[in-house]
């Protein structure tokens, strides 16, 4: 039975319009084909049986007045609020999210304060065998299937925690810097172990972690 006071219902009312903005965009953009995605089915594949299962949560997150490092002890607080949710080891897990909406973050600043925390919080997600996933207006990340399309714009700046699958493996093997890359493939590796579905996946992570590691060493040689 959920009960409120007066000040959750006061608060209630002020997040409501953001909370029911980012369920239609789920239902209306992430939940269904797209003629740009440049592959069958959904935006987001497991968003219609997550959203079938009621396994989303949902929650306004203000930062009016936080420096940055607030920002990240919030969201990273979330982490372990995601592992503690039930389910937690069965495979309906991996269709639980949750969505951190931050209305207060213009879309002008979306990518000096949405991604930055994310870029700051990603390997600390990975390493929990989870991933943290940036959405704003001004997202420019390519789908993987079309490379005109941005399937991470959002109505409102957000941020989503959801469990790391295997074919997340491209956003892991895709950073800039390689000891970066080295930890999330070794994450990654670590997380699915000898349970991989697609034999694929584990020797692509495999070459790109040895193609990681070898740069790795070519950039520490350079600077000695």
């Amino acid at each position: 039975m959920q009960l409120y006071t007066p000040d959750e219902i006061d608060q209630l009312q002020q997040d409501l319009p953001y909370l029911v903005e980012i369920w239609q965009w789920m239902k209306t953009f992430l939940a269904r084909p797209h003629p740009d995605l440049g592959r069958p089915g959904p935006v987001c594949p497991f968003v219609p049986k997550a959203l079938k299962l009621n396994y989303i949560r949902l929650k306004v997150i203000r930062i009016n007045n936080l420096v940055h490092k607030q920002i990240q002890d919030i969201v990273l607080a979330y982490r372990d609020t995601f592992l503690a949710l039930e389910p937690r080891e069965t495979e309906d897990a991996l269709n639980k999210a949750i969505i951190l909406i931050f209305p207060d973050v213009k879309h002008e600043d979306a990518p000096s304060i949405i991604d930055s925390v994310q870029k700051q919080l990603k390997l600390l997600f990975v390493e929990s065998g989870l991933m943290l996933g940036e959405f704003h207006k001004r997202n420019e990340t390519p789908g993987l299937h079309n490379l005109n399309f941005r399937p991470l714009r959002s109505p409102i700046p957000i941020l989503a925690i959801r469990f790391m699958v295997e074919s997340d493996l491209p956003f892991l093997q895709s950073a800039d810097d390689p000891s970066l890359r080295v930890k999330y493939l070794e994450a990654y590796l670590k997380r699915f172990d000898k349970e991989f579905k697609n034999e694929n996946n584990f020797i692509n992570a495999n070459q790109a972690l040895a193609l990681a590691k070898k740069q790795l060493k070519q950039k520490q040689l350079v600077w000695f």
